[in-house]
């Protein structure tokens, strides 16, 4: 729900008032009672982004950082040099029962 700045014609008092979009615009000044409150044309609200990030990997910390590099690091040095860190599996082939004939 948005919040709205108004201001009264009479007084000129100025207020935000909070409620749905759906809802009629208020007209009673709270201040001096005259039904002459009229809403203001504003910026709206802007989202912030504060806080712990909305993702995980938003805001990794100073350590975080340097172990993912030195990873990196470590993996493009093992890959210059022709080794792999995947290791193959081999599978054992089991051999195939023979079956007797009943000849």
């Amino acid at each position: 729900m948005p919040t709205y700045d108004y201001r009264c014609k009479a007084c000129s008092h100025e207020l935000e008032i909070f409620h749905s979009m759906s809802q009629a615009p208020k007209r009673k000044c709270p201040e001096c009672g005259a039904l002459k409150l009229e809403r203001q044309i504003g910026m709206g609200g802007g989202i912030l982004f504060k806080g712990g990030g909305f993702y995980e990997t938003d805001y990794r910390s100073h350590s975080y950082k340097q172990g993912a590099e030195a990873e990196k690091k470590a993996t493009e040095k093992g890959s210059a040099d022709g080794s792999s860190d995947k290791k193959t599996k081999t599978e054992a082939k089991k051999p195939e029962a023979k079956k007797k004939s009943a000849d």
